[in-house]
């Protein structure tokens, strides 16, 4: 595949102003998905002299970039790079709107938002060639991310509430063909089918948290979201982290 195109751009009326939170600016960027959609993202660099590669952020249903708001400056603390996209399919949500959807004018579908996690990780990979890249997807984009992983160039997979979510499409079946670490947690009641994707991971580590206060997707981690279980979830993430990561 060919590295997107990129565009970089500030977004209205913060030409001065953090877009997130934190010390490390994060800086807006156009990508372009390989059957021509523009994609609205938003990068943020490492705080650390010891770079340890980068996360793709993908949002759940209904969602946008803004999911990662108090998540990505966590990361970026560990040493890591985030890149956030606004997925074709999403919509409008902690206080922000999907661009990428609204230019689109239409929601086509969990399985269309395919190609805008391949342009993120093209992106990764033309920026830094042999560095370490980590997907990380939320709920539907959880699924996503297995065959994602699986078609290679993923270092490890973090799936936040995988489930059978794309129609016609076995997510199992591409978690069979992923050879990389892979992570994976839930909200409670969703557990079975988590542990059941990751069993077919043929990578190691393999690794679940099984919560006991949880969340939908990557809001396990939002402590506005998950006011008693976010700190373990957290911890459960970093040491996961430290274990693929160093």
């Amino acid at each position: 595949m060919n590295a997107p195109r990129i565009a970089r751009r500030l977004l209205p009326g913060l030409a001065a102003v953090p877009l997130l939170p934190g010390p490390a600016r994060a800086e807006a960027l156009s990508l372009r998905a390989a059957d021509g959609v523009a994609l609205t993202a938003e990068y943020r660099p490492p705080e650390t002299s010891h770079p340890r590669g980068c996360i793709l952020l993908f949002h759940m249903a209904g969602s946008n970039l803004g999911e990662y708001a108090p998540i990505a400056p966590e990361l970026n603390r560990m040493g890591f790079a985030t890149l956030a996209v606004d997925q074709r399919s999403g919509g409008d949500g902690w206080g922000r709107r999907n661009e990428t959807a609204a230019r689109l004018g239409r929601d086509p579908g969990y399985r269309a938002a395919m190609p805008d996690l391949q342009a993120a990780l093209a992106w990764a990979r033309a920026r830094d060639p042999g560095g370490r890249v980590l997907a990380w997807g939320s709920s539907y984009s959880a699924a996503l991310a297995f065959p994602l992983a699986a078609m290679g160039g993923v270092s490890a997979l973090l799936a936040f509430s995988p489930g059978e979510y794309l129609q016609g499409f076995s997510v199992r079946g591409a978690a069979a063909r992923v050879e990389c670490p892979a992570f994976v947690t839930s909200d409670r009641g969703e557990e079975a089918e988590a542990a059941r994707l990751l069993e077919a991971v043929r990578g190691a580590p393999r690794r679940q948290f099984r919560p006991v206060a949880g969340a939908h997707g990557s809001s396990i981690l939002r402590s506005d979201r998950n006011p008693r279980g976010a700190a373990q979830a957290w911890a459960a993430v970093r040491s996961f982290l430290d274990e693929v990561a160093g």
